[in-house]
């Protein structure tokens, strides 16, 4: 069996997660990153595509008719073509539930350094602020506890559901706006109930029709005045131009967003002159102990799937 591994190049960190273990199901072809070329040359006689966000569309589906099985290092499969698949009678198998520990403390983390401003903080002393200082604790900037506060979820998968784990633990109050509809539970409301009555916004849901630029100019102006938002989901949930409009006019007091809807970031994002925004390139799901389970998830996968009986299909 012919395997090959699109974009290895971002699931590793100085070499430091070896792909061997997939020469146990074939012959392993790996790519740091598949140009379009490469890859519309590769699918011809090839039977499984392991992928992370490379763009396996109908056109890649369709060049050869060997392959059998698209699997995802990731959650998220918005990069696929789902119905094509379908069609076609190709499994795609996503890695759901790898990333939950590691997305959910980089979000709680967002949280707490907004609040606790220990980044400002860190940066204030090491510039002399504190040497410089009159009295023992120069209170520069304003902080706050998280206790007492509301955080809003949107959506309620496990990440969400993890989040909420904690931040109940640190006396947070919590509701909830997923497109399930959940009766006799006070937590879960409308989105714009959510909107106007959280102090924390952390986005959880995937990127689809519904979805795509859901945060919004309209969707920002409906925040509780001074509300902080996370976004460790996609970045096409948002609109990055009203994010930074609801920033510079102190609508918002900060944001974190883990997500861009073009990755890298583009030379011209706007949100490169935000005010009050944390920025970091996609690494949520990135400690070395989370990208171990992930390529264990795909292996299993790839052994279901050989064994006959495929799991985590998103293409059934």
């Amino acid at each position: 069996m012919k395997i090959v591994v699109t974009d290895s190049g971002s699931l590793k960190s100085h070499n430091d997660l070896s792909l061997h273990v997939l020469n146990q199901f074939g012959t392993v072809v790996e790519y740091a990153g598949i140009t379009r070329e490469e890859l519309l040359k590769e699918v011809v006689d090839t039977d499984v595509l392991l992928c992370n966000k490379t763009v396996i569309d109908r056109e890649v589906m369709s060049v050869g008719d060997t392959l059998k099985y698209v699997g995802l290092f990731a959650t998220g499969y918005n990069n696929i073509d789902i119905d094509c698949a379908k069609e076609k009678g190709i499994v795609v198998a996503n890695a759901g539930s790898y990333s939950t520990n590691a997305v959910a403390q980089q979000t709680i983390a967002y949280i707490l350094n907004h609040y606790t401003k220990i980044s400002e903080y860190d940066s204030f002393v090491k510039a002399g602020g504190w040497q410089k200082a009159t009295v023992f604790s120069p209170l520069v900037y304003a902080t706050d506890e998280v206790f007492s506060k509301t955080i809003g979820l949107v959506g309620y998968g496990s990440i969400a559901k993890a989040v909420e784990k904690i931040a109940v633990a640190m006396g947070m109050k919590v509701l909830v706006y997923t497109r399930t509809v959940r009766e006799n539970d006070p937590k879960f409301v409308s989105l714009d109930y959510l909107l106007q009555n959280s102090d924390v916004v952390s986005v959880h849901c995937p990127l689809n029709e519904q979805s795509k630029n859901m945060f919004n100019a309209e969707a920002f102006a409906k925040f509780k005045d001074v509300a902080y938002f996370v976004n460790t989901a996609r970045g096409g949930v948002m609109d990055e131009a009203a994010l930074f409009e609801a920033l510079e006019s102190g609508k918002l007091s900060g944001a974190a967003v883990d997500v861009l809807a073009s990755e890298p970031m583009r030379q011209d994002c706007i949100l490169m002159k935000a005010k009050n925004i944390t920025i970091t390139p996609h690494t949520c799901w990135a400690p070395l102990t989370t990208r171990k389970r992930l390529l264990g998830i795909v292996c299993d996968n790839i052994t279901a799937f050989l064994e006959g009986n495929p799991q985590n299909n998103v293409a059934r």
